[in-house]
């Protein structure tokens, strides 16, 4: 019991409880909100199932460069806005990180969306993979 309560051993207690938390925060994020997809993944459901690409960033950071042919829906305008999506589609999430498209994507679930899914690493991962990136409303 002595171990618990030596000061040099607490900090090691603590640091290896914040490592198993911080380890563990993607599969929390991705049971929370939907799967998330690798870029390669989500270019062939958007080829193959015509997966709709919905970029939740304010819409003067969309315009700075977006997925083509994706649609604006700021997180803000979700709740009145999101229920005016196809629910028969797969809608694949974005925004700058991935982060942030995991909430969006569970109230989506919340309204009855079944095939929502999370950009992995966002838009930053869509440009560093070489992909385009369309400035074009």
């Amino acid at each position: 019991m002595n171990f618990f309560l030596e000061t040099n051993n607490l900090l090691l207690i603590s640091i290896a409880v914040s490592s198993g938390l911080m380890l563990l925060w993607p599969f929390i994020q991705q049971s929370r909100g939907g799967k998330a997809l690798g870029t390669t993944q989500a270019i062939q459901m958007i080829n193959h199932q015509n997966a709709l690409v919905v970029d939740i960033r304010p819409l003067a950071t969309y315009q700075n460069g977006h997925v083509a042919e994706s649609r604006n829906l700021p997180s803000s305008d979700l709740p009145t806005k999101g229920p005016g999506l196809p629910k028969g589609r797969p809608i694949i999430l974005t925004c700058d990180r991935g982060q942030i498209a995991f909430g969006a994507a569970a109230k989506l679930r919340k309204m009855g969306f079944d095939q929502v899914f999370v950009l992995q690493g966002g838009i930053n991962a869509w440009a560093q993979a070489g992909l385009p990136l369309s400035t074009k409303r």
